[in-house]
């Protein structure tokens, strides 16, 4: 087993914060580098976010550039695309991605289609960040994943950072690209620690990482699932089931040749999600799989393990038995190799 990521960014550094406090950092650079950017959204000044994500920046920019909002999620959201189009990169802080539900007109008819339709005449660089994922206890209406929604929008963009390192890196890339970006941070992450780069440690989007490089099953995971995964490979790897844990980190664009090049060496998939299974994002990978060249070098079908297709459950015991967890992939691993 060889551990390795497609993109290196600096991780050799040493230094290392949490994933909330990258996240801070981007923004932070951001801010200072480009008058134009600025953030919005509730709770996001003085409270420092719902999650303290935003912390002192209100402070450091004012409220001129760190905006607290109404209790409005289409109208914070429209006032973005509004002042992207006039020049400025708006960064949105929704509180829960739940909560884009509110303004999904705005989203996905306003700035995913507006440079499309105005012929190029005009671009949307407005980044909106929210938190998803269930583990805090926060129940079904702040606790879903769904992420595929976004990523069958044309127009849009749509990242998951699963580490502090592209929790910023990532971050950064969006707030520079001219187009529509949802960045989906998920909520257990944000206390998460790991290397993280001074200055520019800007990751491309669209590049997938290989995580972690082995010889019996290609594991493709999303967001907290790529960690969940990584615990999950040390486990099997007791046994002598060797993983390669394989993170898209941008869902659109999707860079898919690492992942079917990785296929084609092992002969076995594993697609993890914490989103339920039905039309979820990882029944787009094994689509991508099925209709490419891999498909003659698998040893076993594509398995999918995904959360259970039921509304997130407030219950502590029944939340986390509705999505994978370590002890679920290393099960799913075993079945998988014993199926030929």
């Amino acid at each position: 087993m060889t551990t390795t990521d497609t993109t290196k960014t600096g991780s050799d550094a040493g230094r290392v914060i949490t994933y909330a406090e990258a996240v801070r950092e981007a923004l932070g650079e951001a801010m200072s580098a480009d008058e134009r950017v600025f953030m919005l959204g509730e709770d996001i000044g003085v409270y420092g976010g719902a999650f303290g994500v935003s912390g002192d920046l209100f402070h450091r920019f004012g409220p001129e550039r760190v905006r607290d909002t109404p209790i409005s999620e289409l109208g914070i959201v429209g006032a973005a695309v509004g002042a992207a189009l006039a020049g400025m990169r708006p960064v949105v802080e929704i509180q829960f991605s739940d909560f884009t539900c509110q303004a999904m007109d705005q989203i996905v008819n306003q700035a995913a289609k507006i440079h499309f339709m105005l012929g190029g005449a005009a671009e949307v660089p407005m980044v909106l960040r929210a938190p998803l994922g269930s583990g805090t206890g926060a129940a079904a209406q702040h606790s879903q994943s769904l992420e595929a929604w976004f990523a069958h929008v044309p127009g849009l963009k749509v990242v998951m950072p699963a580490t502090a390192e592209d929790a910023k890196g990532l971050l950064l890339a969006a707030i520079d690209d001219p187009n529509p970006v949802l960045v989906l941070e998920h909520k257990l992450l944000y206390r998460t620690s790991g290397p993280v780069p001074e200055g520019n440690g800007r990751v491309p989007l669209g590049k997938t990482a290989v995580r972690r490089s082995g010889r019996d099953i290609s594991l493709v995971a999303t967001g907290v699932m790529v960690s969940r995964a990584l615990e999950a490979a040390e486990a099997l790897a007791a046994e002598g089931i060797d993983l390669s844990v394989i993170d898209p980190r941008t869902l659109t664009p999707l860079d898919a040749q690492p992942i079917l090049d990785d296929v084609a060496r092992t002969g076995r998939v594993l697609l993890v999600q914490e989103a339920p299974g039905h039309v979820g994002f990882m029944a787009e990978i094994a689509a991508r799989i099925v209709e490419s060249p891999a498909v003659y070098h698998l040893l076993a079908p594509v398995r999918r393990l995904s959360g259970l297709d039921v509304p997130i459950p407030y219950a502590p015991q029944l939340e986390r038995a509705a999505v994978p967890q370590v002890e679920t992939i290393v099960e799913a691993a075993r079945t998988l190799m014993k199926e030929s």
